[in-house]
């Protein structure tokens, strides 16, 4: 009788490089590396305690994310601010969000409807800033946001497209964090309950437009 099969265990490389990928990738989004920051190889990897080799795995996969550029014969860098890079995200998302929005909406089963109903109650218990994080947004709540609205797309169904989801978000929180968080005139509360509402009423025309007027105000608002 043969045994089930398991997948090979990750080696000690796989393990650093992912302990080094998840320590660059806070370090980058807290602002500890600078905007147009060098990313160099060596410094990090001394810093690590690792290899050379370990550290460019780790860099690899923040260029794959958003997260860092690389740049020819000048190594890595984290990616400069620039409101045109910021725009081509918003783009970005207000083209494929929406669409994938009315898929979920038109594919989701009732599982998916509670998993949104449930990512919506936890978005809107958790505090928005938190005073030992100063003036960006708590990492508790910029989590519960982004389980959010990808939980809102999930119900398309389509692997590929959540993917394509998850590195726009990785880079538009980037861009989030380098600038001006806190806008009184906004009702991200009402927002949100307002997307969940139309999406578990099956009113994929309002969700989706309320989904791109959502993304407008937040790319209207970081450019500003």
């Amino acid at each position: 009788m043969t045994g089930t099969a398991h997948p090979p265990a990750p080696s000690g490389k796989q393990m650093l490089s992912e302990q080094v990928h998840a320590h660059l990738r806070d370090a980058i989004m807290r602002g500890d590396h600078a905007p147009g920051d060098a990313l160099k190889p060596q410094d990090l990897a001394k810093e690590q305690g690792v290899s050379l080799a370990v550290v460019r795995e780790a860099l690899v996969r923040l260029v794959g994310e958003g997260l860092a550029d690389r740049l020819p014969n000048r190594g890595f860098a984290v990616p400069a601010v620039s409101d045109h890079r910021w725009q081509e995200i918003a783009e970005a998302r207000r083209t494929v969000e929406p669409v994938v929005l009315r898929m979920s909406v038109e594919r989701g089963d009732v599982d998916w409807e509670a998993r949104v109903r449930a990512a919506h109650h936890r978005l809107a218990r958790t505090p928005v800033f938190v005073p030992e994080e100063g003036e960006y947004y708590s990492r508790a709540w910029s989590e519960v946001h982004r389980v959010f609205h990808r939980t809102l797309l999930e119900g398309c169904g389509n692997p590929v497209l959540l993917q394509t989801f998850d590195r726009m978000w990785t880079a538009s929180e980037l861009v989030r964090r380098w600038s001006t968080h806190r806008n009184p005139d906004r009702d991200g509360l009402l927002e949100h309950r307002r997307l969940e509402e139309a999406a578990l009423a099956r009113d994929a025309d309002a969700a989706a437009e309320l989904l791109v007027r959502h993304l407008t105000r937040t790319a209207d608002a970081l450019t500003g």
